[in-house]
């Protein structure tokens, strides 16, 4: 049995670049995997977003300031992104601008509002 062993790339994006880039990935080939939330500090979240073509994984390193940035939805390139994105939006409070289906804070039944976002 063949086994494939995946190769892994990350790459720092910002807001400014982030749509043409996940445009970038699609065009070529690959499919989105996960995004996933994590907070780095008090003030900031990252936000990686995962691609795979062929067991090569591309992975989009997204930081924003917590409580300030709003991020642009990319569920006009991969409309299943809404998961993810409704996902972390409930979870730590980012806003996505102009996503294709947006639950408004509904998606998770949590005892507490943005359970994961660092309290001050």
């Amino acid at each position: 049995m063949e086994r494939h062993t995946a190769q892994q790339n990350f790459e720092a994006v910002n807001l400014s670049n982030l749509i043409s880039k996940v445009s970038d990935l699609k065009a070529d080939g690959y499919r989105l995997v996960q995004i996933c939330g994590v907070v780095l500090d008090d003030d900031t979240y990252e936000i990686l977003y995962s691609f795979d073509k062929d067991h090569i994984m591309q992975n989009l390193r997204l930081d924003i300031a917590i409580d300030k940035d709003e991020v642009e939805s990319i569920t006009g390139i991969f409309w299943p992104a809404f998961i993810y994105e409704n996902e972390i939006h409930d979870l730590f409070g980012v806003k996505f601008n102009h996503s294709a289906l947006d639950y408004n804070g509904t998606f998770f039944k949590v005892s507490e509002e943005t359970p994961w976002k660092p309290k001050k």
